[in-house]
């Protein structure tokens, strides 16, 4: 009798973890995940972000809200998603990292498309930190500004992908430029740096992305765009906001995040 509750014990248990499974076997399901360990957003912009009728959108929202791995606030007449903790962002990024480490096929469609792990130098996390202290980099972060208002780098310019050419005036073209996006999967930072490298400007991309950042508890702060680059600091001085000191404003996030 004992053993065969101690079984049924473990067959609840995993037919909850289950539920999270069902989330995860539709790959927009997956994206919308991505899109709100970004920033929130309202049902509207993920299905125009998603490319989904707003019905199905709400469907899928709502598969993710019941295995409770989103939530949501109303405004008026309009509901606004929000991923329900980092730990579900954690759990988006430790599926990317899987993905990408046991799936030749993921590597394979981000060569296709130029944005494969030979396709582009990386920066580091701890490079981009120990040169912005010295002020000669210029960090850029191309995602859509609502995602870039609800938390980025600390001294990083907000230079969406679709604006870039035309704000190319914004940027020291003495200094190397560092563009980072939503992940190592996201494309939005290697297109960024293909067009400054054909501007003729030193560009690179960030290893992974915002959410990697702040799940290894670096600083990450909120507000804004920042209206044009920062001249670079005097020699000897770093600029007063930037990734090696935390803002005023900023926050960090709990840790758990690999390299």
């Amino acid at each position: 009798m004992e053993h065969e509750t101690q079984a049924d014990g473990r067959a609840g248990l995993y037919e909850q973890l289950a539920r999270i499974g069902k989330v995860v076997v539709h790959p927009k399901r997956i994206e919308l995940l991505d899109l709100l360990c970004q920033a929130e957003r309202s049902v509207e912009a993920l299905a125009q972000a998603v490319g989904l009728k707003l019905s199905t959108a709400s469907a899928h929202l709502q598969v993710m809200r019941q295995a409770r791995l989103v939530e949501t606030r109303r405004e008026g007449t309009r509901v606004y998603y929000r991923a329900a903790g980092e730990e579900v962002c954690r759990f988006v990024t430790a599926l990317s990292d899987l993905g990408w480490a046991r799936l030749a096929e993921v590597d394979q469609i981000l060569r296709a498309i130029g944005a494969g792990s030979e396709s582009a130098e990386r920066v580091t996390r701890a490079e981009l930190l120990e040169r912005a202290r010295s002020g000669d980099v210029v960090v850029i972060d191309v995602r859509p500004i609502e995602e870039y208002t609800a938390g980025h780098i600390p001294g990083a310019i907000s230079l969406p992908l679709e604006h870039l050419e035309a704000r190319l005036g914004e940027l020291d073209l003495g200094l190397e430029v560092v563009a980072y996006c939503r992940g190592p999967l996201c494309l939005l930072a290697p297109e960024a740096v293909a067009t400054l490298r054909a501007r003729g400007l030193r560009a690179r991309c960030l290893e992974d992305g915002l959410p990697e950042w702040r799940q290894a508890g670096l600083p990450v702060t909120t507000g804004a765009e920042r209206p044009a680059a920062a001249p670079s600091p005097p020699a000897g001085r770093s600029r007063r906001d930037t990734p090696a000191t935390a803002p005023a404003d900023g926050h960090e996030a709990r840790p758990g995040r690999r390299r």
